[in-house]
Parts: C-alpha cells; sequence; structure tokens
C-alpha cells in the first residue's frame, strides 16, 4: 500500500495500459510455470517483480477511468474495461501465487511436473555475456524462430522490460532474455547467450 500512495497520475491511454497488462500477465504465466517446473528461484523472482508492474498499471488504469468519467453514462461505458484490467490482475496474482510455491520451497506434485515435461515448448532465462555473438544484434537481423526454432518474448534490461520485443530491437550485453521455443533450440541459445557457442546456422 506504501508503495501504492508514490504512484502519480499519468496521462497514459486505456487501451496502452490494458495491452501492457495483457502482454505482462501472459508472460508471468508462462514464467510462473517454468519456475515451478525447473525450480528456478530466478524466474520466481521476475514473476514477482512483474506483479508490481501489474499492479501499477492496475492503479494507473482506475485513475485514468475515473477522470474520463464524467457522468454515469460514461461510468457504465468504462465498466468492461475496469472488470477486463480486474481480469489481467488476478491472472498476475495467481502466477505470483505460483513464484512463491518455488521461492518457499514447497516444490511440486511429481505428476504436475512430469505433465509439464511432457510440453513441447520450453522457455529459457539467459544472460548475454560479453563476448557473445548475440551483443549488439537485431533480433530481425538474428533471425532466431527460422533459425534455432525459438521466439524471444522478453527481454529484462536491468529493471527495465521490453515485453514481446519487435525485430528492431536489439539485444545488449547484460540483457536477460525469456525465450520460448524447443528443447534443442533454447539450449543452443543457452551457448549463444554465454559465448560459448560463436555461430549461428542457417
Amino acid at each position: 500500500m506504501d508503495e501504492w500512495e508514490r504512484i502519480e497520475y499519468k496521462p497514459i491511454p486505456v487501451r496502452t495500459l490494458l495491452v501492457e497488462m495483457k502482454n505482462i500477465s501472459e508472460l508471468m504465466i508462462d514464467l510462473a510455470y517454468s519456475s515451478a517446473l525447473f525450480n528456478s528461484h530466478e524466474l520466481a523472482e521476475d514473476v514477482l517483480e512483474l506483479e508490481k508492474r501489474v499492479d501499477t498499471l492496475a492503479l494507473l488504469l482506475k485513475m485514468n477511468i475515473m477522470i474520463a468519467a464524467r457522468d454515469a453514462r460514461d461510468a457504465e461505458d468504462l465498466l468492461g474495461v475496469s472488470l477486463v484490467s480486474s481480469s489481467a490482475d488476478k491472472i498476475s496474482d495467481a502466477a505470483a501465487d505460483i513464484a512463491y510455491i518455488v521461492l518457499r520451497g514447497i516444490g511440486i506434485h511429481p505428476a504436475v511436473r512430469e505433465a509439464f515435461e511432457r510440453v513441447e515448448e520450453r522457455l529459457g532465462r539467459f544472460e548475454v555475456k560479453r563476448g557473445s555473438i548475440l551483443v549488439d544484434r537485431r533480433l530481425r537481423e538474428l533471425r532466431l524462430a527460422s533459425r534455432i526454432g525459438v521466439d524471444i518474448i522478453a527481454i529484462r534490461r536491468g529493471r527495465d522490460w521490453i515485453i514481446d520485443p519487435k525485430g528492431e530491437d536489439k539485444i545488449l550485453e547484460g540483457d536477460v532474455l525469456i525465450a520460448r521455443g524447443a528443447p534443442s533450440g533454447i539450449e543452443e541459445l543457452r551457448g549463444l547467450s554465454a559465448g560459448t557457442l560463436r555461430r549461428l546456422e542457417d
């Protein structure tokens, strides 16, 4: 609550806020399940950090809705937006609950873990090290999806996140890449990020 009190109003379009909330909550679900599958505290901590971002966006959205509602008719029209925002917030809270299971060492049932392991696509989290061939390259140039069957779904840069990065986005040294793809491609990206793998096959 103390953090909420320090949030200042920003005139951000409601659509922009909703899209960002949707994208982040979807990413959080992927990260949360992967953190449980691999017992990854790093992924779990990423989930909790993103939850704070969703909470901030939800409050900004409420502020914008209150300012936009000039009468009862406006309030009725904006009710749907508020409900969608609330749903995205609940999804982020559920993802955070999964992350807490990992961080508190509760663990998950072996049957659940086995079900996750049968999923064809995997999620990976890799820090881009100095000397990696990915450094200062744009995603469009790397063509990771066609070359190794992996999509970069988010980039963490310091405390900032680039959700659903585009082709023009560049990878920098120290970036943390969140990727989704086939297990073999995920392992290849691990080597590329660490600098132990020095080339991408066409």
